[in-house]
């Protein structure tokens, strides 16, 4: 989430495309219809059309029925969730009518269905030639822990730390292993200077091709990495960080900066909405496969659960383990209540959005998913919206699907890992762009 969310790429098992099974079911009020004529529904490309803008990514245009089971999708949860995109789409350029449209859609199966296929024209993604991809999944975890410090609640939960700097990273140097000098804007902010007071050695930071910013700290006339996880979780921040909120369970948090969001509850019943803030920039390492090419675990194994249940029974290997990935997040409160918010700047609605690769997928997009239940193995299509996006999604046909809030979604979404294939619905006439 805005955090985007920081996805779980936890390793799981990867499965084939089954028989269709029944979807669980939301249920959700009707809306009322609001009165007005149809919006314009705009042209749709041919049948056919094939594009290539970049990135390896090519889109060709399908009809509705080509997407698997589409005539027996459940349309009113997509609509609505749809809706919620609509908060921030509605003002963006080709996205007027269509939202203006949606707003005055009853949340009924046909309705909505017919809403899909008047305004909108399927787009198959193929990435690098390929029309598969991948399918993980990551949920809301809710965490047992509290506002202040206790024997119990004892991991902190760190909003922005006061040292932490960011300064934006031009593409020209992400190749460049040159010193540059950084002037401080700001309390977590910087910029690039000829003239700045402090230098930084760029082949010290965690570039990569995909880099915008450089996250450090200033240190006498430097300026550095950020701390890592394991020199966090080894006390760099005692003092230098506000507190949100103490976890009960240090596995828990770290699923929880995964994740990029979560809720922390309190013994009380209060609830702490948390969402992602920043991160240290360093690149997210997967502990699942150290911990199989350790032989801790079995590559099956290595779901959150399998995690969770080893670290309890082995808690002289926490330190060792979650240090290997050197990713940390910073989060701050929320005060929305109706779910986390994810890149689009809206509510997430458990199973029908998904987190995405921005360079391909339009942020906020309908998106049709069409791959394997990580526990049933049989055959999982649904419509939802790219109204997410996260570090470790990369890649035209990459999907992090959003199984929802609490445990029972964690179960399903720490399994998730499954070949998938896409769809990208646009408004008519809109066509797919490729944005470096």
């Amino acid at each position: 989430m805005q955090k985007k969310l920081f996805r779980a790429a936890l390793l799981g098992i990867t499965a084939a495309l089954l028989a269709a099974c029944p979807s669980k079911s939301i249920k959700t009020p009707t809306d009322g219809v609001v009165i007005g004529p149809d919006r314009p529904t705009g042209t749709p490309h041919a049948l056919g059309t094939t594009i290539t803008p970049g990135g390896g990514a090519a889109y060709q245009v399908v009809r509705h029925g080509d997407l698997p089971q589409w005539s027996s999708q459940q349309f009113a949860q997509s609509l609505q969730s749809f809706k919620r995109g609509c908060e921030k789409l509605k003002n963006r350029a080709g996205w007027q009518d269509v939202c203006a449209q949606a707003a005055q859609t009853r949340n009924h199966h046909a309705a909505a269905q017919s809403f899909f296929e008047r305004y909108f024209t399927p787009w198959q993604v193929s990435g690098n030639g390929s029309q598969a991809g991948t399918v993980t999944g990551y949920y809301i975890p809710l965490m047992n822990g509290d506002v202040k410090q206790t024997g119990k609640a004892r991991f902190p939960i760190y909003g922005i730390p006061d040292d932490f700097v960011s300064v934006s990273l031009p593409a020209s140097l992400r190749n460049s292993k040159s010193t540059v000098r950084i002037r401080a804007t700001g309390k977590n902010s910087g910029v690039i200077d000829k003239a700045g007071s402090h230098t930084a050695d760029l082949s010290k930071f965690p570039i990569t091709a995909r880099t915008t910013s450089l996250k450090g700290r200033f240190e006498g006339s430097r300026f550095v990495p950020y701390y890592t996880r394991a020199q966090i979780n080894g006390g760099a921040l005692n003092g230098k960080a506000p507190i949100l909120g103490y976890a009960d369970d240090p596995v828990e948090l770290f699923f929880m900066h995964i994740q990029g969001s979560g809720t922390l509850q309190t013994p009380s019943g209060q609830k702490v909405a948390l969402g992602y803030a920043d991160k240290n920039e360093y690149p997210y390492v997967s502990i699942g496969r150290y911990m199989a090419n350790k032989g801790y675990l079995t590559l099956g194994q290595t779901t959150m659960q399998g995690i969770k249940a080893y670290m309890q029974q082995n808690p002289q290997k926490l330190a060792e383990v979650l240090g290997q990935n050197p990713s940390y997040v910073f989060f701050h409160k929320l005060e929305n209540t109706d779910g986390a918010i994810g890149a689009l700047g809206t509510p997430l609605m458990g199973e029908y959005a998904g987190a995405i690769d921005r360079h391909y997928i339009t942020l906020g997009a309908p998106l049709f998913v069409a791959t394997a239940h990580p526990v049933t193995n049989k055959a999982l299509n649904r419509l939802i919206m790219a109204q997410d996006t996260g570090s470790a999604i990369k890649g035209a046909v990459r999907v992090d699907y959003f199984w929802g809030y609490g445990d029972e979604a964690g179960e399903v979404a720490g399994k998730q890992k499954t070949t998938g294939y896409v769809w990208q619905l646009l408004p008519n006439g809109m066509q797919p762009e490729y944005r470096p």
